[in-house]
């Protein structure tokens, strides 16, 4: 099947894959916008999820054939199960997506209630992580997604049309954390699950270089524009030890710079546009409200039914004031923002002195880091992507946070604080704020 795609042109999937795209579970990406409330700042910006998996397994391949064209694989079989692992994990990589935005995550039942048969089988393997958190927190989209790859129908059509792959498999690379009860991902001794998981999900992987792409594109920007190409042909492996991990040449080093300052200024200017933000924060107050009855179901089946249309009909239906604003486009409107690199007192006093006025405020932080490498688990520090140098025989490969100056110049967190008031109280909030001394 070909899918003519805006961003990356013809692409194409073979039939065993096209049964998974044509699931109810896949085709319900469809109707999951990629960036939420974003429409309303961007209009462009109404694509979906459903096309940015394509674009991400589509890119997968790319960076996978990119790396291993000189790769010994012991036969040619192996090399083929690799890459339709690849592309089925980058396929179904956001598949358990909520409504709109990662706010819905507030509604989702206890992770127990999605009875995880994989999560279960974790504790016999020694590794208490999933069980853990299994009891003790509730579930969030990553936890849909691995429900929908390894127990529903999208498990059943991997094992009818595709012989040599087991859902659990493309489970592993989509969660590094799952235990992987086989040698699938061991070629000639060594362990490919780290470099192809980070295909999926690292510092510098297919999910991201699409979304920049498609996201820049659909609203109209400049920030996420990326040199994808120069990325993919300079992409290559390291081993250390048994292990392959990514790594990359060190003439593109400047172009990954590029790609790290490109994320960062699209997290500041677009995904956390001030109207974005404002309907998030309603949604949140919404969902977090007594007289909220939207909730997500833990029964996969039923959950396959809940999409952004669903949502915002309830909206449309709800009496609460928020679901009110967010449905009849009467959000709360910017009094003050603030641009800082550290924690600032001023937005948490004006919001005390306007609400001694009798004005309801929502006060709103917005956070970005260059890279989550700073705040990464050590699982995930442990993968490391590396730089190596083709034309240089004697440089000896590092890891890539020491070989470029970005990491260090761009360490902190830069903070957006946001002080909103209802737009029918404007006018006499701004008279407070300019009353004000500092």
């Amino acid at each position: 099947m070909e899918i003519r795609d805006p961003v990356h042109g013809s692409i194409y999937y073979a039939d065993p894959e096209v049964a998974i795209l044509e699931t109810a579970e896949y085709q319900r990406l469809r109707a999951i916008k990629q960036l939420g409330f974003s429409e309303f700042s961007f209009p462009g910006a109404t694509h979906n999820r459903y096309i940015h998996s394509i674009g991400v397994a589509h890119l997968a391949t790319l960076v996978f054939e990119s790396i291993f064209r000189v790769y010994p694989f012991s036969k040619p079989a192996n090399k083929a199960r690799f890459k339709q692992t690849v592309r089925l994990a980058a396929l179904l990589h956001d598949v358990g997506h909520g409504p709109l935005s990662h706010t819905t995550e507030q509604v989702m039942p206890q992770l127990s209630d999605l009875q995880i048969k994989v999560y279960d089988e974790e504790e016999q393997y020694g590794d208490a992580t999933h069980m853990v958190m299994y009891k003790n927190r509730k579930a969030n989209h990553e936890d849909y997604t691995i429900k929908y790859v390894t127990d529903s129908t999208i498990a059943d059509t991997i094992k009818k049309q595709f012989s040599d792959i087991l859902p659990i498999h493309v489970a592993c690379l989509i969660d590094k954390a799952l235990h992987c009860p086989d040698d699938f991902f061991i070629e000639g001794g060594v362990d490919l699950r780290p470099i192809l998981s980070q295909l999926i999900s690292s510092e510098i992987d297919a999910d991201r270089m699409d979304y920049l792409d498609r996201d820049s594109y659909f609203c109209g920007t400049n920030y996420g524009k990326i040199d994808s190409n120069w990325l993919i042909q300079n992409m290559t492996f390291h081993r250390v030890e048994n292990q392959l991990f990514l790594a990359m040449n060190r003439r593109a080093l400047y172009s990954f710079d590029d790609f790290l300052i490109s994320r960062h200024h699209m997290h500041l200017m677009v995904y956390g546009h001030h109207k974005s933000i404002i309907y998030e924060e309603m949604l949140n107050r919404y969902l977090t409200s007594p007289e909220c009855t939207f909730k997500l179901p833990g029964d996969i089946n039923e959950y396959t039914n809940y999409n952004d249309y669903r949502l915002h009909e309830h909206l449309r239906s709800a009496s609460s004031p928020w679901a009110r604003r967010i449905a009849e486009r009467r959000p709360f409107k910017v009094l003050l923002e603030q641009h800082n690199t550290t924690e600032s007192e001023r937005p948490e006093f004006m919001k005390k002195i306007l609400e001694n006025e009798g004005l309801e405020v929502i006060w709103a932080s917005s956070k970005a880091r260059l890279s989550k490498y700073h705040t990464a688990s050590p699982e995930e520090r442990a993968a490391q992507i590396f730089v190596v140098d083709q034309f240089d025989p004697w440089s000896k490969p590092t890891p890539i946070n020491q070989s470029t100056e970005i990491f260090k110049r761009y360490e902190g967190t830069r903070i957006i604080d946001r002080i909103y008031v209802a737009p029918e109280e404007f006018v006499n909030a701004e008279k407070i704020f300019k009353s004000m001394k500092f």
